[in-house]
């Protein structure tokens, strides 16, 4: 029998890892969306219909996989994560659990590290209410994890970009970024990499071990910004002192705009050993605009 395998979240970076997977294991895809079945057979996945939101919607999922690959986000408001929760009660109805489960956090649990150079060992402290959602599904997964005998591997991602994630409208829109004394270090990943580093976990991950997802790209935001719109063909975003610019801009854009971390992906390259496709954002920038030297971004975000 072929090794199952159960993806929870089928957005980008799913579809992106699901046809490497489609090759080796019979993959069965989890979504809510009757609409996006024919999308994920096309890929090579089996498609589930059922909603993490849907508590009677998820018996089905008990005893169907040897692995999970949980890359779907919390809810947008409230304390915690309930759909973790009610994942992880339908995967325990059964004495048929998981081996393995591979979960793609974010590196917002860290909080601000006051651009502080950091690895997996730093304490997560999160500023935001999204970050701390992040941590409570965390949590939740290390214990079910201990109390299951269950390998559960963490994934922390930052910033996620690819061709069609460029930030075309924000720099159409002329949103301001911070004055270079009041920037803030960021970090990226591309989604093609997130979805090789999820698939590569399946094989090397270690049970209750975090990897930092991160490039080797080494920007402040405001810094980024100008790259993009370099290599985007359009103007500057002008900076702000941070006063300022809080009249401009929405409390989530703040929000990311109040967090300053510099992050290792040593562990991520010993451990998992994956060679990244796009180093840094420059190669990434570069490969989708020579695989679409005539893209404009209006369909992009």
């Amino acid at each position: 029998m072929r090794r199952r395998i159960l993806i929870v979240g089928c957005g980008d970076v799913a579809q992106r890892a699901i046809p490497w997977l489609a090759v080796r294991f019979k993959v069965l895809a989890l979504t809510r969306d009757a609409g996006a079945c024919d999308r994920l057979r096309q890929l090579g996945a089996h498609p589930v219909l059922a909603d993490l939101d849907d508590r009677k919607s998820l018996h089905r999922l008990a005893g169907i996989a040897h692995a999970v690959m949980h890359f779907a986000p919390p809810p947008p408001s409230g304390a915690g994560d309930p759909r973790t929760a009610r994942l992880l009660a339908a995967l325990a109805t059964r004495r048929s659990l998981p081996q393995q489960l591979i979960y793609i956090s974010t590196t917002g649990v860290y909080g601000d590290c006051q651009g502080a150079w950091i690895d997996e060992t730093r304490p997560a402290r999160p500023m935001s209410a999204r970050a701390q959602r992040r941590v409570d599904a965390e949590t939740r997964l290390r214990r079910f994890g201990v109390r299951n005998c269950v390998r559960v591997g963490i994934l922390r991602a930052p910033g996620i970009y690819a061709a069609d994630r460029l930030p075309w409208e924000r720099l159409r829109r002329g949103d301001p970024i911070l004055a270079d004394e009041d920037d803030v270090h960021t970090n990226h990943i591309h989604a093609e990499d997130l979805a090789r580093i999820a698939c590569a976990a399946l094989f090397r991950a270690q049970g209750g071990r975090v990897w930092n997802t991160v490039d080797e790209t080494r920007m402040k935001m405001g810094e980024y910004f100008e790259f993009a719109a370099d290599r985007l063909g359009l103007p500057c975003p002008p900076r702000l002192a941070r006063e300022a610019l809080s009249a401009r801009l929405s409390p989530m854009a703040l929000s990311f705009m109040s967090e300053s971390r510099q992050i290792s992906n040593v562990r991520l390259t010993r451990e998992l050993r994956v060679r990244l496709r796009y180093p840094s954002v420059r190669e990434g920038y570069a490969a989708a605009l020579a695989a679409q030297p005539v893209l404009d971004g209006t369909a992009a975000a």
